[in-house]
């Protein structure tokens, strides 16, 4: 693809300042495994790359199967969960001291009989060359390389999987699209699979601090790397550059183990739920769960899936794969609490959409549209200040998939509109029910989504009835007094609500929760947001809630409706 644009770089930090050993190859022999540093791997074009791998020391040139952990976070780095502000629910001590950041542990899966391969890709630490594209198609090319090398060796079997959590997921998705012969098999653990609508931008809105805190993390170099902060901002819509990171998902065709979340609104959930859906591989298994990704992730059971999985596809063994679920999803009742479903598709098919209508005169939600308009309004500037909608269940039911909130809105002094949206669960006493968000806090929503009404336009060919693609590719800004439609997409859930307890609809002009600057959370400074909005219900405005309904509990005798088989 010839690009249509300029791309700005960022001078490297020096690799010693980021804990960097220094460059020399190595070969050592300890705790069981034989470990080579600094290994030199030709790119196509003649960079070499470097690369650390582990084998099993009792047979350390057998045919192993071969895992690579491929991320810009240095192969030397050991992971640094206990430096976090909050828990990130991995015991300690659960990881030996070999294991960088997201990546496989080499300790256990040596021993289990496979190599396993960290990386520092071009251009970072000590790689050569320059690193031109975060997560672009060239990054997809060099793995593809170092996979076909790995295949090669004369102590592989010939099968490489790719694994690892959030960067080492969203690489996978960009070079098993280029069909390396070598690569049998990949299990991305969460993460996104378009740059601009799950990373950069929400709903338009561009994010201010996950992605300038991330990009610190990558700036170490010899050379000079990609600055992502500055080519969102010089590129507000989806554009040719983002294009760029977007990788064509129906080439995608190795079997894959895919593991997604409930609780990464923001980031990993709705960019992993799409891949799933795009994938062209006859083999897939979709895995979505609602705790904290890096804890599930080296969980004991999450370990032997994992695996069972590699198991099957790179040594040939009969394991439990064959009989799993299509996909496998965790229905959440409250923080770390929840029922296990196995169901045959994602979407859920046959899924109950039901509209619940927002009524300003009562501020509820009701199944029917109310007769007479009315309408809510709250400063927009104001942190404090929001509506809420209720809806209180009958009967106990359970939500799972996306939710679309269609709205009539008015900027009273603006001339444009950020809204911030969440889902809310209240018990029955009228108490907030949290969950996990994150990765390491434990006062999330249900759900979230995002809408800068200038980008409210709809992409018409993609957009469905209960999930609406925003086309973001021109402003449309609001005339005084202008009242406008809008669709905003409310992530992916799974919750189940009992009778007595409410779903909650919160709109307000900043973010929901807020989170301490330099921590992995998302944060929108708004830039747009003057004046008060006002909400418009009732009577020709047809403002309602689409939420999907999977499962509820009938009648007195407690009878159990399902819109799909589950155990």
């Amino acid at each position: 693809m010839t690009n249509t644009f300029e791309r700005r770089y960022k001078n490297g930090i020096d690799p010693t300042r980021g804990g960097y050993p220094g460059f020399k190859y190595t070969r050592t022999i300890a705790d069981g495994l034989v470990i080579e540093r600094d290994v030199a791997v030709p790119m196509r074009d003649g960079v070499n790359i470097y690369v650390d791998i582990f084998r099993p020391a009792d047979n350390p040139d057998a045919d192993l199967p071969v895992l690579v952990a491929w991320s810009s976070y240095g192969k030397h780095s050991p992971q640094k969960l206990a430096d976090f502000p909050a828990d990130t629910g991995v015991p300690e001590g659960a990881l030996s001291k070999y294991v960088a950041f997201e990546s496989p542990d080499p300790m256990y899966w040596c021993r289990a009989g496979y190599a396993v391969i960290f990386v520092d890709p071009r251009g970072t630490w000590g790689s050569e060359g320059v690193a031109e594209a975060f997560w672009g198609e060239g990054e997809g090319q060099d793995y593809h390389d170092l996979i076909e090398w790995a295949g090669t060796q004369p102590w592989s079997n010939g099968k490489v999987g790719m694994a690892g959590v959030s960067y080492l997921a969203i690489i996978q998705w960009l070079t098993a699209a280029t069909q390396p012969p070598h690569l049998a098999a990949m299990n991305p653990w969460e993460g996104v699979s378009d740059l601009y609508r799950d990373f950069a931008f929400h709903g338009g809105m561009p994010e201010t601090q996950f992605h300038p805190w991330w990009h610190e993390g990558v700036l170490f170099s010899r050379s000079k790397v990609e600055d992502t902060v500055a080519m969102r901002d010089e590129h507000p819509f989806d554009d040719d550059y983002w294009a760029t990171k977007r990788a064509d998902l129906s080439k995608v065709t190795v079997p894959a183990y895919v593991v997604a979340s409930w609780s990464d609104h923001g980031l990993h959930t709705r960019g992993t739920l799409e891949a799933y859906k795009g994938l062209g591989s006859s083999r897939k298994w979709l895995e979505i769960h609602g705790r904290k990704k890096w804890g599930y992730y080296y969980d004991e059971q999450s370990i032997a899936r994992q695996r069972a999985f590699f198991d099957h596809f790179l040594k040939g063994e009969d394991t439990e794969v064959d009989q799993w679920p299509a996909v496998r999803l965790e229905v959440r009742d409250r923080y770390y609490e929840g029922q296990v479903r196995n169901v045959e598709s994602w979407p859920v098919i046959e899924t109950d959409y039901r509209a619940l209508h927002l009524d300003a005169a009562t501020m509820t939600l009701g199944a029917h549209a109310p007769r007479d308009e009315a309408s809510a309004e709250y400063s927009a500037t104001d942190e404090q200040d929001h509506v809420v909608f209720d809806y209180r269940f009958d009967t106990e039911t359970e939500l799972v998939g996306n939710s679309k909130l269609r709205l009539w809105v008015e900027a009273e002094g603006a001339d444009d509109m950020d809204l911030y949206v969440a889902l809310q669960k209240i018990d029955a006493d009228g108490e907030p029910v949290n969950f996990p968000f994150f990765s390491i806090w434990e006062n999330g929503n249900v759900a979230l989504g995002w809408l800068r009404v200038s980008h409210r336009e709809l992409d018409k060919e993609r957009s469905t009835p209960q999930q609406p693609w925003l086309s973001h590719r021109r402003e449309q800004k609001l005339a005084p007094g202008e009242q406008v439609p809008v669709e905003i997409e409310v992530l992916p859930s799974g919750t189940v609500f009992h009778e007595g307890e409410t779903l909650r609809l919160l709109i307000q002009g900043s973010d929901v929760n807020k989170y301490p600057a330099g921590t992995p959370t998302q944060r929108h400074h708004s830039a747009v947001n003057q004046g008060r909005h006002i909400i418009h219900t009732g009577g020709q405005y047809d403002a309602h809630l689409l939420v999907p309904v999977t499962r509820e509990v009938t009648g007195a005798s407690g009878a159990t409706t399902n819109t799909q088989s589950t155990q």
